[in-house]
């Protein structure tokens, strides 16, 4: 089997948990590394996260590096309101052994891109795009050297969920957001309009509990933490699961739909900082820069979830 080469860029996050989880269960998938990024909670959380994560996969072969530690140009906002005050609320998770790995993880991203052929690493960013626009900044030639990149952020038919035109991904560093949709890379952005139809239901969440493993019984802990509120936010049945789309994506696109558009990222709105101006009805002459996944099959993405989640410790 040929295995494709991921780099993850995250803020761990339960739903980030759960999407480097099933990347580590998944054969297809070499996850070459795991930067980190202030975003759900601050960056030494997030590192910690990541380590505890690769801990409980069995899998700390793979590196953890330290990233960016605050936005491009603004103070940092967090969301321990949703994810917890350790940002992985829920499961009683040791405290890693493992330590991050020597060096930046914008270097990480940069040396990794550049030492393996063009178009066969993909970055999968969870997060702030906050280290992304700093490796395109310092780096413009692996924008073309990347197989693509492939990100949870925005919103358009579902507007925002930290602002009412905003999602928080994007919010946070909305001028690192603009440095990578205008960077030329070649762009697949799962934002609130697919993620939020991917809810974890009662019954979802109990089949991870069933599963029997560690890994299982942590997911099912953090989702059941986590989902309380966006339950009480949108009266849903469950919680939407956002992050976990982008390794659904790279494992079975054929869950999703969606459409190549011109998307814009504004930066200095009041009202609409961190909005995707997204041109879903072309009703411009912009060019497409983004792939923008609209849709996708629930029951297929949380059988793949369940099914690798399976596979681990």
């Amino acid at each position: 089997m040929d295995k494709r080469a991921v780099i993850f860029d995250t803020d761990p996050g339960q739903d980030d948990a759960v999407a480097i989880l099933t990347a580590l269960a998944s054969p297809e998938l070499d996850v070459l590394g795991i930067v980190t990024v202030a975003g759900n909670i601050p960056l030494s959380l997030t590192t910690r996260n990541a380590l505890r994560l690769v801990e409980l996969a069995g899998r700390t072969d793979v590196p953890v590096y330290r990233g960016s530690d605050r936005p491009l140009r603004r103070s940092l906002v967090t969301a321990e309101h949703v994810h917890g005050e350790t940002g992985l609320d829920g499961p009683d998770l040791p405290e890693p052994q493992t330590l991050p790995a020597k060096g930046h993880g914008v270097d990480f991203l940069i040396e990794t891109v550049r030492s393996r052929p063009a178009g066969s690493v993909t970055l999968l960013a969870l997060g702030p795009l906050t280290n992304v626009a700093l490796a395109l900044a310092k780096a413009p030639d692996i924008a073309e050297r990347l197989a693509g990149l492939v990100l949870m952020g925005g919103g358009y038919f579902e507007g925002g969920n930290i602002t009412p035109t905003a999602e928080f991904n994007i919010y946070v560093d909305p001028d690192a957001a603009a440095i990578v949709f205008g960077s030329g890379v070649k762009l697949t952005v799962l934002p609130l309009d697919v993620t939020h139809k991917m809810r974890s239901t009662k019954e979802r969440i109990e089949a991870f509990r069933s599963l029997g493993n560690n890994s299982g019984k942590a997911v099912a802990a953090m989702l059941s933490f986590s989902e309380r509120f966006d339950v009480e936010k949108y009266d849903w049945e469950g919680a939407p699961l956002h992050d976990p789309c982008v390794t659904a994506f790279m494992l079975q696109p054929e869950i999703f739909q969606g459409r190549e558009i011109n998307v814009e990222i504004e930066t200095e709105s009041v009202l609409c900082r961190g909005m995707t101006v997204a041109d879903y009805w072309g009703v411009t002459d912009r060019p497409k820069n983004a792939f923008w996944v609209r849709s996708g099959d629930s029951d297929r993405f949380y059988a793949l979830l369940t099914e690798r989640i399976g596979r681990l410790p």
